[in-house]
């Protein structure tokens, strides 16, 4: 780890144990993220490496009581997520690039396109289930970098994923 991302780790784990509901946690966990997002040496070469075949996971910290797991997400052009939900509360934060995020919600049994939003360096969003269901994608036409922030051991876990969505089938 970087020394930068051993503060930013403790940064967080100050908010994590302050033991507030979930979409508390969130806020409190994008208020720290957001000023190490455009330092550029947050990551070391081998944390920005990619995958030609998906977007790739590099984990960067768990919690040793398993409260809380950083990751950096790196995309390619083109790479982007299924439609899904997460396990915890998460907050995402561009470190590079520009990725675009498109949230749905359930209606009855149908999944329905909500707000979308375009985040570029320095930009973060959070949330907690429910109400977290999403498509992520890398909207440029270079590499792009999250960090991602979950509530939840993904050491143990190995994403944060709950479930994935078919758009146009019942959920």
């Amino acid at each position: 780890m970087t020394s930068l991302l051993t503060e930013l780790v403790g940064t967080i784990r100050e908010q994590v144990r302050r033991g507030l509901p979930a979409a508390g946690t969130a806020e409190l966990v994008e208020d720290a993220l957001r000023p190490f997002l455009t330092a550029p040496d947050l990551l070391g070469p081998q944390e920005r490496v990619g995958d030609p075949d998906h977007y790739r996971q590099h984990v960067l910290h768990v919690e040793p009581d398993g409260s809380f797991s950083v990751v950096a997400l790196v995309w390619l052009p083109g790479q982007q997520t299924p439609v899904h939900d997460h396990v915890s509360w998460c907050v995402t934060g561009v470190h590079e690039g520009v990725e675009h995020e498109q949230r749905y919600v359930l209606r009855g049994d149908r999944l329905v396109p909500a707000e979308q939003t375009t985040n570029h360096p320095g930009e973060v969003c959070g949330f907690a289930p429910p109400g977290d269901i999403h498509l992520v994608r890398n909207a440029g036409s270079g590499k792009a970098i999250s960090i991602h922030v979950y509530g939840a051991d993904i050491g143990v876990l190995g994403s944060s994923v709950r479930r994935c969505y078919e758009l146009g089938a019942t959920a």
